[in-house]
């Protein structure tokens, strides 16, 4: 996080029907308010969604449901091992094309 106390301040996040002191450095703040506003308007899609048929609890753990499969989606997208592997073996195809010498990828 930050490298020392003086970049970390208190912020009050509004997360549904909760108040909740956060610390954190400037640069994170909006990426807390945001998170914050995604976490109580999936609340509210699934309270609206469920009413009446679902805990509160129920609620909470769909919204970590949710949250955590956006997680594992971005993470997937993200992975560019697979790409990397592409590509080292067109390099070889193409250098192999051409005979030149095998560069380091």
């Amino acid at each position: 996080m930050a490298e020392n106390n003086k970049d970390i301040f208190k912020i009050t996040l509004n997360v549904y029907n909760r108040t909740l002191p956060v610390n954190c450095t400037r640069e994170d703040e909006e990426k807390y308010r945001k998170s914050a506003k995604l976490i109580t308007d999936l609340v509210n899609f699934y309270s609206s969604k469920y009413a009446g048929q679902k805990s509160d609890i129920d609620i909470l753990y769909m919204v970590l449901i949710d949250i955590a499969m956006r997680y594992f989606n971005a993470d997937a997208r993200n992975d560019v091992e697979p790409l990397m592997g592409t590509l080292k073996e067109l390099a070889t195809e193409i250098e192999d094309a051409l005979g030149i010498e095998p560069t380091s990828v």
